[in-house]
C-alpha cells in the first residue's frame, strides 16, 4: 500500500478532480491525505479510480479531504474528521 499527500489547493475549476486522480495514479498511491482545499461543496464523489471524501468546510471556507484508491475502498470501513486539521481511515 502506498500512501501519499498533496498540496493542491484548489479544486474549483472543472476537471480538477480527475486532474489529481490521474496523478495518484501516475505514482501509483493508495491513500491520500490532502488539508486546506477549497472547493464549492464538501461532498463524497468519484474522480477515476479514486473515491474523494470530503468534510465540511472550516471557517476559513478550505476542507479536509482524503482520496482512496478502488484497490483499498473494499477494505476501509469508516473515513472521519476528528476536526479540520485531523482525519483517519478505520
Amino acid at each position: 500500500m502506498r500512501f501519499g499527500t498533496l498540496n493542491v489547493r484548489s479544486l474549483y475549476r472543472s476537471g480538477e478532480l480527475t486532474t489529481v486522480a490521474w496523478e495518484l495514479l501516475r505514482y501509483k498511491l493508495d491513500f491520500v491525505g490532502v488539508q486546506e482545499v477549497s472547493r464549492d461543496k464538501g461532498d463524497n464523489v468519484r474522480a477515476g479510480d479514486y473515491k474523494f471524501f470530503c468534510e465540511k468546510e472550516n471557517e476559513n471556507q478550505q476542507l479536509e479531504t482524503e482520496y482512496l484508491h478502488d484497490r483499498i475502498i473494499s477494505a476501509v470501513q469508516r473515513v472521519g474528521f476528528a476536526s479540520d486539521r485531523v482525519s483517519y481511515v478505520v
